[in-house]
């Protein structure tokens, strides 16, 4: 039997678990044509929820553009990648693809080739006399208002890991975007985040464009009582069973984090026999298993942090409640000195993404490092 606990990709259909509550939410804002800033720590299911709802929406009324904004890194890019997302929205075929590039955007000279597996892919390339920023820049952005009003649809372009803009080198995307979106009344963004602390400073500081240019979405961790019947009813099929107390084990380890309980449920799953019983030996083992795994990029990632910042990861590995502020006992149970110390540590770490903001309090991301920090680390 395959094994129900997916991880490290979009997680969809039966694997996918509840998020009930934000897939309305989500759809709501979508139907009501809004621009919406949802972010979370990374590996939080935002993708996965996205695509949830989209695939929900009627197909008859809607164009939905995906746009995976990770691999840009500047304005080119960025116009290559919206244009290729709105074209694939609207065809599938090589005809129809090639028909669609051409119609909407004569700007960018397209071209379809069909890959590895046989489907085809549409690529735009600038013409090298063209300004970046300029008419393709213009043409690209105008184009969802424009099949709004031609074909009387509901558009919504979803902008994944937006925070990327900020390394083009200059805000002139960000900027017209400010510029476009808040007259496209008839089409909805949604603008996804992971690194919170990037895409919260995009919409929150009054010196960005974007500065109030949408609604925001904080996405929390799924909550134990969603995570308990979704883990014991995945392992029944397979005449395995687990406990409630051990599933609260799972989930206490991981903090509801959706990919690190999906995969420690995984290994879980694979060391437990059809037809026995999760133990407590069988979490263990499992989960030093996931940690032998990670050992090395772990120790490497340890060995390139300053003494203060180790300290500072021991002292949040250690604390069983969040730590809501560098008060003076948790400076000297952590051995940082003074709060300045640790400022300075927490400003470097959360830059690597190594620490994250919780609701006031801090957060080791890495659910697995954070064990790992206290099985290796902790005396």
């Amino acid at each position: 039997m395959r094994n129900p606990f997916e991880y490290g990709g979009v997680v969809t259909g039966n694997a996918f678990c509840n998020r009930k509550t934000e897939r309305a939410d989500l759809a709501r804002a979508i139907r009501n044509r809004e621009k919406l800033f949802v972010f979370s720590e990374r590996r939080f299911g935002k993708t996965s929820l996205v695509q949830a709802v989209l695939s929900n929406l009627p197909k008859r009324s809607t164009i939905s553009a995906y746009v995976d904004l990770w691999p840009t890194d500047g304005e080119a890019t960025f116009v290559a990648a919206l244009a290729r997302a709105i074209t694939h929205s609207m065809g599938s075929s090589v005809e129809k693809l090639l028909d669609t590039a051409r119609k909407l955007f004569s700007n960018l000279a397209p071209s379809v080739t069909v890959n590895d597996e046989g489907k085809p892919e549409v690529s735009f390339g600038l013409a090298k006399h063209r300004v970046v920023g300029g008419p393709a820049l213009d043409e690209v952005l105008e184009t969802p208002a424009k099949l709004a009003k031609k074909r009387g649809q509901n558009v919504v372009i979803v902008f994944d890991e937006f925070q990327q803009v900020l390394e083009y080198g200059n805000d002139r995307v960000e900027k017209k975007l400010r510029s476009v979106i808040q007259n496209h009344r008839e089409v909805a963004y949604l603008f996804l985040g992971s690194r919170k602390h990037l895409i919260q400073k995009m919409f929150m500081d009054r010196s960005r464009p974007l500065y109030r240019a949408g609604g925001h979405y904080p996405l929390g961790p799924i909550a134990e009582e969603d995570w308990l019947p979704f883990i014991s009813e995945r392992f029944a099929p397979a005449r395995k069973k687990i406990s409630r107390e051990l599933a609260h084990s799972i989930c206490e380890q991981t903090q509801g984090h959706p990919f690190y309980t999906q995969h420690l449920c995984h290994a879980v799953w694979e060391l437990c026999e059809r037809g026995a019983a999760v133990t407590d030996r069988t979490v263990s083992e499992a989960l030093q298993l996931l940690l032998q795994r990670e050992n090395y990029a772990y120790s490497t990632l340890w060995d390139s942090l300053a003494m203060n910042q180790r300290k500072l990861l021991k002292g949040l590995a250690a604390e069983e409640n969040p730590v809501k502020r560098f008060a003076g006992h948790f400076v000297q149970r952590a051995g940082l000195g003074s709060p300045s110390n640790a400022q300075r540590a927490v400003d470097s770490l959360l830059e690597r993404d190594v620490i994250d903001r919780d609701n006031g309090s801090f957060i080791i991301t890495d659910r697995f490092f954070r064990l790992w920090i206290q099985s290796v680390q902790l005396p």
